[in-house]
Parts: C-alpha cells; sequence; structure tokens
C-alpha cells in the first residue's frame, strides 16, 4: 500500500516506509521477527521518499501558475525534476526503486496531460488510484479479509497467523479503515475540484491531503496493531502428534 497521496509522481507513492518518518525505532526485521514499527516503516519510505514523491508534483503546479497556466512547461517541470531526483540517487549509489517508478508516473501523466491539452489530466491517473485503492481495501473489511492483516503477515513470515486472534483481526480491521478514510476523503474534496477544472486549488489539496494524511494514517494504524500484538500474540500451533507405529 503502497500507497504518499502523489500518485501523479508516483502513482501514489502511499507505499513505502513509516520508522524512518515518525522516528521509531524496531528489531531486526528478519522473518518472524519484524517489529510492527519497521513493517509499517515500508509505506511512505521515510522523509527522503516523501520529499522525492511530492517534488515533481509540487514543480508542476508552480511552473503552471508561474507561467500563467500554460500546460508544457509545467509537463516538461515535472519530468525534469523526476529526472534529477533520480539522478541524484544515482549518484549517491541510494535506492532507485521508488525514484524509477515515481518518476516512470510522472512521465505517463504528463504523457496523458499532454495528449488531452487538460492540466487537470495531469492528476486524473492519481484519483483513479485513490478509487482502485480504496474500493479494494474497503471490500477487504467488509469481507473479514483486511489486506494489511496480510501484508504484515507476509512481512513476518506468518501469512495467516493473526487470523487465529480476534484482537488482531480487529485491530488489523481497524487500521486498513484509517487507509479507506485517507483515499476516501482525497476523492471528496478533490474530484470536485477536478471535475471544475481548477487546477491551482487541486494541486495544493493533493500536496496537503498525499503524505501528510498517509503518514497519518500509518502511524495510527502503528499503534493499533502494536498494542494487538503485544496484548494478543498469535499464539504457538501445536506440534502434530504422529501416531504410534505398531
Amino acid at each position: 500500500m503502497s500507497t504518499s497521496d502523489d500518485a501523479s509522481a508516483a502513482p501514489d507513492a502511499d507505499h513505502h516506509a513509516l520508522a524512518e518518518a515518525l522516528h521509531l525505532e524496531g528489531g531486526t526485521g528478519r522473518p518472524g521477527d519484524a517489529t510492527t514499527e519497521q513493517l509499517m516503516a515500508n509505506a511512505i519510505g521515510g522523509w527522503r521518499g516523501l520529499i522525492d514523491g511530492s517534488l515533481p508534483s509540487l514543480v508542476f503546479l508552480v511552473v503552471f501558475l508561474v507561467t500563467g497556466q500554460q500546460l508544457m512547461p509545467a509537463v516538461w517541470g515535472a519530468v525534469v525534476a523526476g529526472a534529477l531526483i533520480a539522478v541524484l540517487r544515482l549518484v549517491r549509489r541510494q535506492s532507485l526503486q521508488q525514484v524509477l517508478s515515481g518518476f516512470i508516473g510522472v512521465a505517463f501523466c504528463a504523457w496523458f496531460a499532454s495528449r488531452t491539452g487538460n492540466a487537470e489530466d495531469f492528476y486524473l491517473p492519481g484519483l483513479l488510484i485513490n478509487v482502485a485503492y480504496g474500493t479494494a481495501l474497503a471490500i477487504s473489511c467488509l469481507v473479514g479479509h483486511p489486506l494489511l492483516g496480510y501484508a504484515v503477515g507476509a512481512a513476518t513470515g506468518d501469512v495467516t497467523g493473526w487470523r487465529r486472534v480476534p484482537e488482531q483481526r480487529r485491530a488489523y480491521a481497524l487500521a486498513t479503515w484509517f487507509f479507506v478514510a485517507v483515499f476516501a476523503g482525497r476523492l471528496l474534496v478533490q474530484v470536485p475540484l477536478y471535475l471544475a477544472g481548477a487546477v491551482g486549488a487541486l494541486g495544493t489539496a493533493k500536496l496537503f491531503m498525499g503524505w501528510p494524511l498517509f503518514a497519518l494514517a500509518a502511524y495510527l494504524s502503528f499503534r493499533v496493531i502494536t498494542r494487538a500484538r503485544r496484548e494478543a500474540p498469535v499464539p504457538e500451533l501445536e506440534p502434530e502428534v504422529e501416531p504410534a507405529s505398531d
């Protein structure tokens, strides 16, 4: 999941590291020993991931407004910003996974807006991704299989163990609803702005409703999940006893 709201930059970089972003400490992170902090830490990518994901969209908005709402300079500004971030990370020998995914997202959004000729379409892919993520997460909760539980379970090496503990099932469901609320809130505010063609207001709303809201949901999820895992851990499975041979 994932995942800040700069879907135009990543599509929705909602989706990579909370420990660094919230200054939390973790354990080894090995299967079976990953702490909740580290698991949630992969949600937004820390401060570096937040900046990398937000900068191209910010450049697009600023250039669009400064140039008197000229689309192509804004499009190229966003693409160049994404490319410069990728080069900087490459020179510093840092992970390019998020940067490359973000650059591809920026390039696609820029191409799409240039094809339609509408600046607001730069943000349309991000809105559609919010619909997809929000819908998938909501459905997973409604059917009793919150996706966040499986994500954390996979990271700990026990994909379904949490389902044996009612407290953990409730915690993962609540945590997943936190993210549903983020995606739904973005859509409620940003879709009317998109339909009105209010590019300045839309871009500003995406920045303020992007990683800050995502980080808040991740933090609340961390608190809820940590408490459940601490107070109601997954019980060890009893080893199967082989029948004695005659």
